[in-house]
């Protein structure tokens, strides 16, 4: 049985009071960092790493000391919700939940995303569904404002447009300091079926139903994502709690997730894992990522020590290739031409799933893919339409998230980011959107059109005055 951190007669405990101290100590430095940055300097974060695609704007003044922001200040099992630094990463805040039986409604797939960088940016799982998008479950937030003040913004209160505009708004807004999140009761355990299709408009229909039915084939669906390996061999992989005891699988060993999702049998393929494990399941090889590393083979695997098999230590890997350009100086040694990163998620209505898919098969050399439906929890009575202005999903309307992670040889003469450039092109005509962690090459207009443009300039000029902060568009297209 979970046992609340709140004392009786709602008095916190020591534990409740330590929790509170030490981030309001984390808080007192934040500030100072701030006050220390020259006016006519950029605020940034004083962050070696990142899980962001796209480069950083290059800045030589210190940024904000934000390493009093990593703990989860206090879980209150009862409430079911947690209050939560900025800078604390799911998988710490994971640990701290699990012991009650609980954990936060959306878990991003990677152990070092923040939660505050799922907030202002944008996260995703197999929760999504059913819960939306992690800035869904947020209760109230405090926001570091470029102004250099920290304000509390909830729902209704007085920084309701800041509550609202905050998501995917990456930073140029402000910075989350505390966040009070919802959790949701979770069993030890989750029973995995594997459905395979030969075709995705059926695997596209039937995902369309069990989203609306939470349920397949009379068993229910509590978290629902699913793999594009080729245009007939696909996936959607159905999850259900459950406090069963029982044999587990383990893929943090020898053995990969996403291969043992593959199998030619008519019936679904059954799995377990700990609901630990589940949560995690994708972090060990960063989805399919790792190959890229060598990760996979099992001569090379056997002797890659487990506590590097994770997406945190694969970044510093790929921060390497960045700084040394490793990958295209190896292909130029082949006799090949400079590689295109294409690493992005996107969404489209559900509808339009198997167009984007059979689209994106036959242009661009990429595989495996990976979907994730979801449907906006808010439904938008209250704010005239769609309630996130700068990611302005649909209410009550399917989406399918596409995630695709790699690289593609350029062509010769071909502009900048051509193959990127073509799925944005696609994306906006099936009316979905793209995520703005990776690279982006959209014009001011339609940056604008696609996210928020109505609505972020008064944010900005509310909450960043005196432009402490680069604004969305150059953070996200420009970068300079």
């Amino acid at each position: 049985m979970a046992v609340s951190l709140l004392g009786k007669a709602g008095r916190a405990p020591a534990a409740h009071e330590s929790g509170f101290a030490a981030h309001r100590a984390g808080v007192d430095r934040l500030l100072a960092s701030y006050r220390a940055i020259p006016r006519e300097a950029n605020i940034r974060l004083a962050k070696k790493t990142s899980n962001l695609f796209r480069a950083r704007a290059k800045n030589p003044a210190p940024g904000l000391d934000v390493s009093g922001l990593t703990q989860v200040i206090a879980v209150d099992a009862q409430a079911r919700t947690a209050d939560v630094a900025g800078m604390t990463t799911y998988e710490d805040l994971v640990a701290a939940t699990l012991p009650y039986g609980l954990a936060p409604l959306v878990v991003p797939q990677l152990k070092t995303i923040t939660l505050g960088g799922a907030v202002t940016g944008l996260g995703i799982e197999s929760t999504s569904f059913r819960n939306g998008l992690p800035h869904e479950s947020v209760l109230e937030i405090d926001v570091l404002t470029g102004a250099g003040e920290i304000i509390t913004a909830t729902p209704d209160g007085e920084h309701a447009e800041l509550f609202r505009g905050f998501p995917n708004s990456y930073g140029t807004l402000g910075y989350s300091t505390r966040l009070k999140i919802e959790l949701e009761q979770v069993r030890p355990y989750v029973a995995l079926r594997h459905v395979r299709f030969h075709d995705l408009r059926e695997l596209e229909a039937v995902m369309a139903q069990i989203v609306l039915d939470r349920s397949y084939d009379g068993e229910p669906v509590d978290y629902l994502d699913g793999v594009v390996f080729t245009a007939d061999e696909s996936y959607l992989i159905l999850g259900r709690q459950t406090d069963e005891p029982g044999p587990v699988s383990d893929y943090t060993g020898m053995d990969i997730f996403y291969r043992s999702i593959q199998h030619d049998a008519k019936q679904p393929r059954r799995d377990r894992l700990t609901i630990h494990d589940y949560l995690w399941r994708w972090d060990t090889d960063w989805f399919w990522c790792s190959r890229a590393f060598g990760t996979q083979n099992p001569r090379i695997r056997r002797f890659w020590p487990r506590k590097y098999r994770r997406s945190s230590f694969y970044w510093k890997l790929i921060a390497l290739d960045h700084k040394y350009d490793i990958a295209d100086k190896l292909e130029a040694r082949k006799g090949n031409p400079p590689r295109e990163r294409v690493v992005q998620d996107i969404e489209v209505p559900i509808e339009r799933t198997a167009e984007f898919m059979a689209w994106f098969l036959a242009e661009i050399p990429i595989e495996p893919v990976w979907l994730c439906p979801l449907r906006l929890r808010d439904k938008g009575s209250t704010t005239g339409g769609r309630p996130w202005p700068l990611y302005p999903l649909e209410p009550e309307r399917t989406y399918v998230n596409v995630g695709f992670w790699s690289a593609v040889p350029t062509t010769p003469g071909a502009p900048e980011g051509a193959a990127n450039r073509a799925i944005e092109r696609k994306v906006s005509e099936l009316d979905g959107h793209k995520s703005l962690y990776s690279d982006a090459y959209y014009d001011k207009d339609e940056f604008a059109a696609l996210y928020g443009g109505d609505v972020y300039p008064d944010l900005k000029k509310h909450y960043d005055p005196d432009h402490r902060l680069l604004d969305l568009y150059s953070k996200a297209v420009q970068r300079k």
